[in-house]
């Protein structure tokens, strides 16, 4: 018989999902592809001191393609892109061209001729001087990879140029940087990796320029390739879609680009608002759209190879899309008839494969995590094939995600998720209200997914509430709403999350003496915001700070890479326009405002938000006896990796929760 649940104060439950239990799960399956007929992917393994695994699905089992200590992993705009690509050859089996993190070379190893992978590219040549790659993939003659070749040239973040380059596969260039060729001139700041079309002998691929993000403008390039395996006649193609001839092109971020023919392209833009799928004459320009819809079928291109559709070889299109979540569907483009995959899931990552009618994807659902799945593209059945290498959580101690539309106190729409507390043996005190934890994503030009965070579920399982907030900025809801934050960082988003809290108190969900505010990276700037800004207007009781941004002028003097480096120019405005806003918003000039406790969270070796601006923040609170946590992690980036640092970090932020969240007096 199951006890009915018992009466304990919130955040006190007992709960299976330990620490342990949320920092070694892997988290989700990326960059998938398909090698002959196996599905591979890479998977991050936080107890092998977070080394991203090579692995393949052969016979329905899993198995690791390369052993430790490979880690196949880039650092290409800091974040890493496509790490890999596998090449089926009609004899002695696959070739798998990847990238290693510890030294940033490409390597090839085949499997089964291979003792070992073998390098293609030279180490560093010195002091600042590195070259990264992402994106591989084999040239139509066979004998190269081309990707994004990133170079850095000296010791400042600016010192870099990227191109595409052509690596040659017999090892070659390994001690000779002579021999990769140039595919690509130094033009824009930004570029993708080249999608060839059907008959080998046109590349596509987007680039863009600072000041802009790529959801922000990009443009889309086309080549041909000549007999040499050079790109010849290289030119931008303007889109012209049905209605629009004869006008000024429209400011729009394309996020990703296919070939649908030899002469034709299907690209996702958002020149109507959303990003939605368009058929492109390769020639003229000309864009048909191919399902308009109030929806977006891709997302903010964060890593170079991410992908939201791939075609199919009949001609449809498998297509990822949704408000506020992604959703697979099978596009027939002769119809524009959408129809999704059925299933329990409630997400699916930017990741796709195709062999024939299967297409391959990674989801999740609100109390399964991320595994890999495939369906039929002509009966839509689905089936998990690979699940997470770690240990399902009980999904009865998983909560379960209510998307909500707030509205704010201007009247605009805010959009967030709400997790409850969920445990079967316990239920809070009767007449008490809940501590609620707001979680904010990083970015800011991101969005939380709705589908089971195990670390959600840490809290949650131990009765403290989470609200996911995507504030004014987040992607998944149109352009409108992401360009909401344009020069209102660390106003717009503070406010927005506050507002949200103000819902919940007044609906009587949430106690009002018992809010935090969490969040990392761009997240962590707004609840370190929210500590300092009379927008936030004293909402919280504490703040969990993970690896934040607490000075925005030092992201454009070489305080951050080159990649964000200017994106504060659309989040805020220039510096040397509006210093007056930098000064104001940043955290680290407000530190003496801080009352309440908080816990600061950063990695030794953060390039993105470089650890001494958490310095400079301790030493200037006023109240040197506030209580606070400072925990720096040596070996750790930009994010957490290592399973020890993921649990420590999960312990400490528990604890300032049971610390402040004393029982509500009524």
């Amino acid at each position: 018989m199951i006890s009915p649940p018992r009466p304990a104060p919130y955040g006190t439950w007992s709960s299976p999902v330990t620490e342990k239990a949320a920092a070694s799960h892997p988290g989700r399956a990326e960059w998938l592809g398909c090698v002959g007929d196996e599905v591979w992917w890479t998977e991050l393994r936080p107890g092998e001191g977070g080394r991203q695994a090579l692995l393949c699905l052969r016979d329905g089992e899993r198995h690791d393609v390369l052993p430790a200590p490979w880690n196949v992993r880039n650092s290409v705009h800091e974040y890493g892109g496509r790490p890999w690509t596998g090449h089926e050859r009609t004899a002695r089996g696959p070739l798998v061209v990847f990238t290693h993190h510890s030294d940033q070379r490409l390597y090839a190893y085949a499997p089964e001729e291979d003792a070992a992978p073998r390098a293609l590219t030279p180490p560093a040549a010195g002091e600042g001087r590195r070259l990264r790659w992402c994106a591989p993939r084999v040239a139509p003659a066979g004998d190269e990879v081309w990707c994004v070749l990133e170079e850095h040239t000296g010791p400042r973040p600016g010192d870099v140029r990227r191109v595409l380059a052509a690596v040659p596969l017999d090892g070659s260039a390994a001690g000779d940087r002579g021999r990769i060729r140039e595919l690509t001139g130094d033009g824009p700041r930004f570029l993708t990796s080249v999608v060839l079309s059907p008959d080998g002998e046109r590349a596509a691929w987007l680039s863009w320029d600072h000041p802009d993000m790529p959801w922000d403008a990009t443009r889309l390039h086309l080549a041909r390739i000549g007999a040499d395996g050079d790109l010849h006649g290289q030119r931008t193609l303007t889109l012209v879609p049905d209605g629009e001839e004869g006008t000024a092109p429209a400011r729009e971020s394309v996020a990703q680009v296919e070939w649908y023919s030899p002469g034709e392209l299907i690209v996702t833009s958002d020149r109507s608002g959303w990003w939605n799928l368009y058929r492109v004459d390769a020639e003229t320009g000309h864009a048909t759209a191919l399902h308009p819809a109030r929806e977006e079928f891709a997302g903010a291109m964060w890593q170079v190879g991410m992908e939201w559709f791939r075609v199919l070889p009949d001609g449809r299109i498998a297509v990822l899309h949704g408000h506020g979540r992604l959703a697979l569907g099978i596009l027939d483009p002769a119809t524009g008839a959408l129809t999704d995959v059925a299933g329990p899931w409630t997400e699916w990552a930017p990741t796709l494969a195709v062999r024939g009618d299967r297409v391959v994807g990674v989801a999740a659902g609100p109390a399964s995590g991320y595994e890999i799945v495939e369906t039929s593209a002509g009966t839509r059945a689905a089936r998990a094939i690979a699940g997470s290498r770690g240990d399902s959580l009980d999904p009865d101690y998983c909560p379960l995600p209510e998307p909500r539309t707030f509205e704010g106190a201007d009247g605009r729409d805010i959009q967030a998720c709400l997790y409850r507390p969920r445990n079967p043996r316990f239920t809070g005190p009767a007449g008490e209200r809940t501590p609620f934890v707001v979680w904010v994503h990083g970015g800011p030009t991101a969005r939380t997914p709705k589908a089971l965070d195990p670390q959600i579920a840490y809290f949650a399982s131990r009765g403290i509430g989470v609200v996911a907030v995507d504030h004014s900025g987040s992607t998944g809801y149109g352009r409108a709403y992401r360009e909401r934050l344009r020069d209102q960082w660390g106003v717009g988003d503070v406010r927005d999350c506050a507002d949200v809290v103000a819902a919940l108190v007044a609906e009587g969900v949430a106690d009002p003496a018992r809010v935090a505010i969490r969040g990392g990276s761009a997240g962590g700037w707004t609840a370190a915001a929210s500590l300092t800004s009379p927008q936030a207007g004293g909402r919280y009781a504490c703040a969990a700070i993970h690896f934040p941004l607490l000075d925005a002028a030092a992201t454009v003097t070489g305080g951050t890479h080159d990649f964000e480096s200017r994106y504060v120019e659309g989040l805020i405005g220039r510096p040397d326009e509006v210093p007056e806003r930098f000064a104001e918003r940043s955290p680290i000039h407000h530190a003496e405002r801080v009352t309440t406790p908080f816990a600061l969270f950063h990695g030794a070796e953060d390039p993105v938000c470089p650890a001494d601006q958490c310095d400079r923040f301790l030493a200037r609170l006023k109240n040197p006896d506030l209580v606070h946590t400072h925990l720096l992690f040596a070996g750790e980036g930009h994010g957490f990796r290592r399973e020890e640092n993921i649990i420590a970090a999960l312990k400490a932020e528990l604890r300032l929760y049971l610390d402040t969240f004393s029982p509500s007096e009524g």
